[in-house]
């Protein structure tokens, strides 16, 4: 096993909660490039922290390191079913069903759908007067997947859709509970707590299963485009259809994978850019002149340095899995760190500046460097997708609104399993938005 720290695993799990880049970063210095850590969420588990060995684990076989088991502690929320959950074969059936809709073509459908929300949550905006982005980019967001994935037309099923949502993902949203619900077995520290919780996930799977119900017998299905209908549509090798359980675990498992973290990302794209005038200056200047390079490199440095997701996992099976000399034994979680993977000196210069030139470079970062969506055959099936929202939504907002900083650069706080803003990047808009001539209403799921 790969060397690391001595402290008793209470400590440890305290420099998780409490100040988990400086820890890590400092055990990485200390230990090297792959490190065994020991807290009270797991007894013992390696980090690594080197683009070679980031992609030995990604590239191993899914049959020995697998990620469905790592991503275990998510069951109560997505689902059994869920493809993040399964392994083999039957996450390889999973994936292959999902991966039609998420073409390319398919997802420049959706620009009308993300337009149009994000217009929406721009005329709510007040003028000279600080408000957070963060609530509006959850807005976003949410409305987006209730479009153009769940392909609710109807205003008010929409709306109850997204209250039921919220109210059973906001118990799991931040780090106090999310420690609770690991150590307690995944029972939020008790029985009131599990049973509320419950009881939201039994309301959301009752309006998932009446419209999985209903959208079976629409006449129209295969005139859809959302993302529900796709997989409604679906079939497998051996011409089987998705059960209503893996339906509705799909769907679950989209929603919390493109809802808040999308949010995340766009809020602290922002708060970068508000932050940087020379960046935000060239961003406006080419995306007047109709080049989206450098927006594109925006993204992608925004996820480098403000990754949403801290780390990914796999857990070894079978056999001990070699890496780079250490031989890692049956049972133990190995996780690839973004965040230390993305702060390497040795890979990005200045890793702590916001430079998205880095990007336009001729020899830019690899899939082993830049992991904001993990790598290999697990990498996020949603990635693209989570990329282009980025682009439109940014893009809108620039164009139709003058934006300014209400303070710093917002610190790092950890909710759940994701990084944001701690106050939400607060702003002023400091004139009304004008009208976008290019403003269009929203088609998917019609």
């Amino acid at each position: 096993m790969p060397p690391g720290p001595r402290l008793p695993r209470v400590l440890q799990t305290l420099g998780f909660l409490i100040a988990p880049p400086r820890f890590i970063e400092a055990c990485h210095r200390r230990y090297g490039d792959a490190v065994t850590f020991s807290t009270l969420f797991d007894s013992r588990f390696v980090m690594v922290f080197e683009p070679d060995l980031v992609k030995q684990v990604f590239r191993a076989s899914p049959d020995q390191l697998r990620a469905g088991e790592a991503n275990a502690v998510l069951g109560p929320v997505l689902g059994e079913r869920s493809v993040l959950l399964l392994d083999g074969a039957e996450h390889l059936r999973e994936r292959r069903l999902m991966l039609p809709a998420f073409h390319g073509q398919r997802i420049r459908a959706y620009e009308s759908v993300i337009q149009s929300a994000t217009d929406d949550a721009i005329d709510s905006w007040p003028v000279g007067e600080t408000f957070s982005l963060l609530p509006s980019m959850q807005a976003i967001t949410l409305e987006v997947i209730a479009r153009a994935v769940f392909g609710v037309t109807d205003e008010r099923r929409r709306s109850e859709f997204k209250r039921r949502i919220r109210a059973m993902l906001d118990p799991v949203s931040n780090r106090f509970s999310m420690l609770l619900f690991v150590l307690s077995g995944q029972r939020f520290g008790g029985g009131g707590g599990i049973e509320r919780f419950e009881e939201r996930r039994r309301a959301l799977d009752e309006l998932i299963y009446d419209e999985i119900a209903r959208r079976r017998d629409a006449p129209d299905l295969n005139e859809r485009d959302d993302v529900f209908s796709t997989l409604l549509l679906a079939r497998d090798e051996d011409g089987e259809e998705m059960t209503d359980v893996e339906l509705r675990d799909e769907l679950v498992t989209l929603l919390v994978a493109g809802h808040e973290t999308t949010a995340t990302g766009l809020a602290w794209a922002f708060d970068l850019l508000l932050h940087d005038e020379p960046a935000l200056t060239r961003l406006r200047e080419t995306l007047a002149a109709g080049d989206e390079s450098y927006l594109d490199a925006a993204v992608k440095e925004t996820l480098r340095i403000r990754p949403v997701i801290p780390a990914v996992g796999r857990v070894v099976r079978d056999e001990p899995f070699q890496l780079n000399g250490y031989r890692i034994p049956p049972g133990v979680e190995i996780n690839p760190s973004i965040v230390v993977m993305h702060r390497r000196g040795d890979r990005y210069p200045e890793p702590s500046r916001f430079m998205p030139e880095r990007f336009l470079a001729p020899d830019p970062p690899d899939t082993y460097t830049w992991i904001p969506f993990g790598g290999g055959s697990r990498r996020c099936l949603g990635a693209s997708f989570a990329s282009f929202e980025m682009h439109v939504v940014i893009g809108r907002v620039l164009e139709r609104t003058a934006l300014e900083p209400a303070g710093g650069p917002e610190p790092i706080e950890r909710r759940g399993i994701t990084q944001m803003p701690k106050d939400g990047v607060r702003v002023v808009q400091t004139r009304p938005p004008v009208q976008s001539s290019q403003r269009v209403p929203a088609r998917v799921g019609a």
